[in-house]
């Protein structure tokens, strides 16, 4: 696609919140949370000719590395949120951006998220096949208190699930979705810590992917005032989660 004439380096985009996306409370589910994200830098880099659509002309996609998400609250069914979007850093192989989610004004979410373009054929990381030059880089403003970092997966872990992928767990990448292995773990944690928003942070680390009938094993990890998790291919980490708790 083009670049469209709409073209903003910094986007807003407004997402109604619906029943289908929300918790037993009411409150939006953080999975739901990370697909809004997700869709709306798809957004954004839709209108900046670097969409799914335009890489695949060179056989890349962009994909996940690393995620961390500051909630100070979450919005809930009905609520209009509107998510803000702009990029830190864009060279090579690899971007940083940043989202914000405000309710009525409010800021109450935001997110740092790590990008590498990934060939879809190769199956390994390059340089951006296509020009970026026009998107304008805001490497100061940020929208995270923290930036995102690497997880500490002890040796000291207990293993909670085993399960193989299923077909539903996978994207148009043809690998497990980043939202899937949030999925996995959160469904292993007591459900009032999810319920009553107990969450403050969590960080993700996507290390390497996942494929079809790929069998995994998932691990809680050893730690004080948050759950760590971990998933393992064959005693490879594959993924790395930390909630951090209020």
């Amino acid at each position: 696609m083009p670049i469209s004439p709409n073209f903003t380096s910094i986007l807003s985009k407004d997402w109604e919140v619906n029943f289908s996306q929300c918790m037993p409370n009411g409150f939006l589910k953080y999975t739901e949370l990370c697909n809004i994200l997700q869709l709306t830098a798809a957004a954004h880099s839709d209108v900046g000719g670097i969409s799914f659509s335009d890489m695949q002309e060179f056989n890349q996609a962009w994909v996940l590395s690393r995620m961390r998400v500051e909630v100070s609250a979450l919005p809930k069914w009905r609520d209009i949120i509107t998510v803000t979007t702009w990029i830190n850093t864009l060279e090579n192989s690899r971007s940083i951006r940043a989202l914000e989610v405000h309710v009525n004004g409010n800021k109450i979410i935001g997110a740092e998220t790590f990008w590498a373009v990934f060939n879809t054929q190769r199956r390994r990381p390059e340089a951006l096949g296509l020009a970026h030059d026009h998107f304008e880089l805001y490497p100061e403003k940020k929208a995270t208190v923290e930036g995102f970092s690497k997880i500490n997966i002890s040796s000291e872990k207990e293993i909670l699930f085993e399960k193989a992928v299923s077909l539903s767990d996978l994207d148009i990448v043809n690998h497990v979705n980043n939202v899937k292995y949030l999925e996995w773990c959160l469904d292993l944690i007591d459900e009032k810590t999810i319920l009553y928003q107990r969450i403050k942070s969590f960080e993700m680390n996507f290390l390497k992917e996942l494929s079809l009938k790929d069998k995994v094993v998932i691990h809680e990890n050893v730690a004080e005032d948050a759950y760590i998790f971990s998933i393992s291919k064959e005693d490879k980490n594959c993924f790395a989660l930390q909630l951090n708790l209020k």
